[in-house]
C-alpha cells in the first residue's frame, strides 16, 4: 500500500532515520570514527535527509519499503530499505539497505 503523506508522516520519517542509523552501526560507521571519502576506499557515514517514498505491507508486523535520501561526503544519494515493525513487541528491524538503482 502506497503511503501518500510521506513528507509529513513522522513515523515514516523516523523509520528512515532508523534505517540509516542501523546501516551506519552495522558497518562500524559513526561521526566519532573520522571516516573519509568513499573514493579513498573507505566508507563514509551516511547522514539521514528524508524519506522520499514509502509503501507498507501487513505481514507478521508491518513491513515498510522506504526510498531514503541521505548524504555521504556532502553528496545527496538515494537508498532503498526495508524495515519491519512489530508494535506489540516494540521492535524494529532493518532487513535491507542498499543504494537505489535510479
Amino acid at each position: 500500500t502506497e503511503i501518500t503523506d510521506v513528507k509529513t508522516n513522522e513515523e515514516v520519517q523516523e523509520l528512515g532515520r532508523f534505517a540509516v542509523e542501523e546501516y551506519n552501526r552495522s558497518h562500524g560507521l559513526g561521526r566519532w570514527r573520522g571516516f573519509v571519502s568513499s573514493s579513498n576506499g573507505r566508507r563514509a557515514e551516511l547522514v539521514f535527509s528524508r524519506v522520499l517514498e514509502a509503501q507498507k505491507q501487513v505481514v507478521s508486523g508491518i513491513k515498510y519499503y522506504l526510498k531514503i535520501e541521505a548524504m555521504e561526503n556532502k553528496l545527496s544519494k538515494t537508498f532503498e530499505s526495508v524495515v519491519v515493525v512489530k508494535p506489540w513487541l516494540h521492535s524494529k528491524e532493518l532487513l535491507h539497505f542498499s543504494p537505489s538503482a535510479e
